[in-house]
């Protein structure tokens, strides 16, 4: 039963559609795993045992009529804590939210529930997602499975964390900036950033509602396909037959290379070298464009958050964690006709780049230029936390800004992740050139 811990969701919903698994137990092990782990107060807010095994029990009567509702029904995962949970505290890992209970699940909660996956509970994130280290004094800070005395990545920390330490078959979360990109590529995980607008965002508390996107962090690209499926309320893309042969990249020169330390750096190359090696060509572009787009960054994030969360913040600052308050207030700076400026800038920086790479089925750069941080020191040395923090997001926000989607896979090298970034709405062939290089990465 404890191999069932570290299968991939996919094979655990083929063991129980073959009767060699049976929900109900599947699930109490994952319970049982979350209750015994010295770790699970730092990656769990809540843990929804009862909801858990009513859905098992459901799940089980399905399967022995031979009447499941999709590949992954009977399948336990866990869920960010900023997906509503009809009658489940849901606070975003801020004190500004203690107690807030909401009626109803968000939609890809109720989604995925009506495919037959399990809620395991919620997990532990950076404060109303606005950090990509996972570092939250205010709740908890989750572990990453390669150093424990490093931050996870974030804001999707926690569920990260719970599937890299055997205690989900999967973790869905958001991602604003890089928020499942991150810890997904610190965790040695499969994430996938879907393109905004494509997955509801009903019940889902927000961050920047232009930039905000839901995604599963996973351990393998068929899971990342079979999840979001689940919760768009579709069938998954076919990823058969999928090759690199004849596919072209483009490596995405400039900002996305620059000061990439030592271990990502190493471990992108060689990634590169392997997908060369299983047909792909690939070529080095420069598109300027990516500066514009990055230069309005920190206009359209912050006016956005702030906005969203003013009234509510200074209402009561020193509930939140100093840092993060800092970032948000950022948006008191920017004007109205900044923000649409600023708006129109990237809107042209989209395009060009669109242009720039219409002639590639994706283009590639490590998913973070930096390994995990040291928690500690993220604690004491507030220069190191910026620095860090932004250079953690860096890579990844490109595709939010550009308004792309994306896919982190892991390289083999701890914490090293490369990322493909595709067009909006083309995640049907990311997830297949995904699937390609992820047998070349092997």
């Amino acid at each position: 039963m404890q191999d069932w811990l570290h299968m991939t969701a996919a094979a655990l919903g083929r063991g129980i559609a073959a009767g060699e698994i049976d929900p109900v137990a599947l699930t109490q092990t994952y319970l049982d795993a979350i209750d015994s782990h010295p770790l699970k107060d730092r990656i769990f807010a809540r843990v929804t045992h009862d909801r858990a095994l009513a859905e098992a029990e459901a799940a089980a009567d399905r399967a022995a009529s031979g009447q499941r509702l999709s590949p992954l029904d009977g399948v336990p995962i866990s869920w960010k804590d900023l997906f509503d949970t009809a009658g489940v505290v849901t606070e975003a890992g801020s004190k500004l939210l203690v107690g807030r209970v909401p009626d109803v699940d968000a939609r890809v909660l109720a989604n995925a529930t009506a495919a037959g996956l399990i809620c395991l509970g919620k997990t532990h994130m950076s404060e109303l997602a606005f950090s990509g280290l996972g570092y939250n004094p205010s709740t908890n800070t989750p572990p990453c499975v390669n150093d424990e005395g490093a931050v996870p990545g974030g804001s999707s920390s926690g569920a990260a964390a719970s599937v890299a330490f055997g205690l989900a078959a999967a973790g869905i979360g958001s991602d604003t900036g890089g928020s499942v990109r991150i810890p997904s590529a610190w965790n040695d995980l499969v994430g996938l950033k879907t393109t905004s607008g494509r997955l509801s965002l009903e019940g889902v508390v927000p961050l920047a509602l232009r930039f905000d996107t839901v995604g599963p962090l996973c351990r393998s690209v068929e899971d990342a396909n079979l999840m979001m499926a689940v919760m768009e309320g579709r069938k998954a893309f076919d990823l058969n037959g999928a090759t690199l042969t004849n596919r072209r990249f483009a490596i995405l020169e400039t900002v996305a290379t620059q000061d990439v330390r030592e271990e990502p750096m190493a471990a992108f190359q060689q990634a590169v070298v392997q997908l060369h090696a299983a047909g792909a060509r690939v070529d080095r572009i420069h598109v300027p464009e990516v500066e514009t787009a990055m230069a309005q960054s920190t206009c359209v994030y912050t006016s956005e958050a702030y906005g969203l969360w003013r009234d509510v913040i200074e209402a009561n600052p020193d509930a939140m964690y100093g840092e993060i308050l800092e970032r948000f207030r950022l948006g008191k700076n920017h004007t109205g006709p900044d923000y649409v400026a600023a708006w129109a800038a990237l809107e042209a920086a989209r395009l060009a780049y669109d242009q720039a790479t219409a002639g590639y089925d994706a283009v590639l750069l490590p998913t973070a230029p930096i390994l995990p941080p040291n928690l500690e020191r993220l604690n004491a040395d507030h220069a190191y936390y910026v620095t860090e923090n932004l250079l953690a997001l860096r890579n990844t926000r490109i595709g939010n800004l550009l308004g792309l989607c994306a896919l982190s896979l892991p390289t083999g090298v701890p914490s090293c992740g490369l990322m493909m970034m595709a067009p909006p709405d083309c995640e049907g062939a990311l997830l297949r050139l995904g699937a390609a290089a992820e047998k070349a990465l092997a």
